[in-house]
Formats: C-alpha cells, sequence, structure tokens
C-alpha cells in the first residue's frame, strides 16, 4: 500500500512525553501529534504581544509512520498564511539530519542555530527534507512573527503541509 498522507505525522519536540506545544522548542520527538493549524503550535497572542510584537520560534518533527515504504523528495510548504496583515510564519529545515535530534533552544525567543527561515508560500517554493525513511524523520521550525501593534485577529492561523512521493 503507498504511503498516504495521514501515514505523515507532525509530532511536537520537547521530549518523548511532552504533550506541551510551548515546550516544542527543540529536542527529542516527542510522541505526540498535533494537526497543522498554526495554534496547534503556538498560543494565542495576548494583548502584550500585539502591542510590543513578538517573534517565537517552534520545532516539530516530520514522521513518516508508513511501515515500510520511504517518503521520497518530501518537502514542507506553508499551504496557507495568517489572514492577518500583521503577522506571519516562516519555516526552515532543522540542522539535525534525518532521524537527528534537533538541539533545543533557550527558550521561544531564540532563533535556532544553523536554521534559515523562508516564507515557502506554495508547493513551488517548498523546502526539501530529503527522503524519509519508514519510521524516521526531520525536524521543521516555524517562526512566527507579530509586529508590533497588531490589530487584534479572531482564528489567526496558518497551515503546513507536508508532502512526498513513493514508489508503491
Amino acid at each position: 500500500m503507498p504511503i498516504i498522507s495521514t501515514d505523515i505525522k507532525y509530532r511536537l519536540s520537547g521530549g518523548a512525553s511532552n504533550t506541551d506545544p510551548n515546550a516544542s522548542i527543540g529536542g527529542i520527538k516527542s510522541s505526540t501529534e498535533i494537526g497543522t493549524g498554526l495554534h496547534n503550535l503556538f498560543d494565542v497572542v495576548g494583548s502584550a504581544e500585539t502591542t510590543a510584537g513578538d517573534t517565537e520560534y517552534r520545532c516539530f518533527y516530520a514522521h513518516n509512520g508508513h511501515g515500510s515504504l520511504t517518503l521520497e523528495n518530501a518537502v514542507v510548504f506553508i499551504q496557507s498564511n495568517t489572514p492577518s496583515g500583521d503577522t506571519s510564519v516562516e519555516i526552515g529545515v532543522g540542522a539535525a539530519a534525518v532521524n537527528g535530534t534537533e538541539t533545543a533552544v533557550a527558550d521561544e525567543s531564540t532563533a535556532p542555530a544553523g536554521v534559515t527561515f523562508f516564507a515557502a508560500a506554495n508547493l513551488g517554493a517548498a523546502l526539501s527534507l530529503g527522503n524519509l525513511p519508514a519510521g524516521q524523520h526531520r525536524a521543521v521550525w516555524v517562526k512566527r512573527i507579530v509586529g508590533a501593534g497588531a490589530a487584534a485577529y479572531t482564528d489567526d492561523q496558518a497551515t503546513i503541509r507536508i508532502q512526498g512521493d513513493t514508489a508503491a
């Protein structure tokens, strides 16, 4: 059976049993899956963050949950960015190799070393994750940017997508 979208798992970082998206700032892959929406990784932006502006980082792992097939030429991209004109997200591929552990950062305001962020706003601008063998993963970092003086926005979301090819 070929790899299907439900075989591709999005998992928190921050330790094998981490369930807190706020602690997903690198480290060991968690067994906790997340959805593809922005608020599955980041908290709702508060008034202090909208007044001053804020940039935060999160790390998740793209995990190939298929039992035997490699997800070939895997890529990650932002399928839909935030609808608010005052916020945006960018993504970057982790510095660790496939099936490696991404180095954790000190806190959510610290940028990860060795990671370059891009808007990657569609499949044509997708970032390469390489080949992901069955049961293996690759780290992806997400940078959320809230502009100073940002207006309140209900349900400000973004969707990140991973896809690739399969031999079967």
